[in-house]
């Protein structure tokens, strides 16, 4: 968890008025309301967005479609490691009907 002050003190390019517009459009999420602390996960985020916003010049009207895609993006990440785990704890019959369902069309013509 970072407080607010040590967060800008670290991230030298962000700007403390850039950081509350984004928290007022809730880009991010404070740890809890009003405290002006953020957990690892947001922390990163920020960086993500100074890079995205400073570095890459993403506007501010597309910023929020941008971090909606790459949040899409994480969760389908997620939901495949999942997958991918519950997959690994079946019997290797199964394991190999999943492999067999899910290769593309043109290999199962063989």
């Amino acid at each position: 968890m970072m407080a607010i002050d040590d967060l800008l003190a670290t991230i030298s390019a962000l700007q403390r008025a850039d950081l509350e517009r984004w928290i007022r459009e809730e880009l991010v999420v404070e740890q809890d309301r009003g405290s002006l602390t953020f957990s690892d996960m947001e922390c990163a985020r920020i960086r993500l967005i100074c890079t995205l916003t400073y570095d890459l010049e993403v506007d501010d009207s597309t910023l929020p479609i941008v971090l909606s895609l790459l949040d899409q993006l994480y969760d389908t990440r997620q939901r495949l490691f999942s997958l991918t785990r519950a997959i690994k704890a079946q019997d290797e019959t199964v394991q190999l009907a999943i492999a067999a369902a899910t290769l593309p069309e043109s290999k199962l013509e063989v």
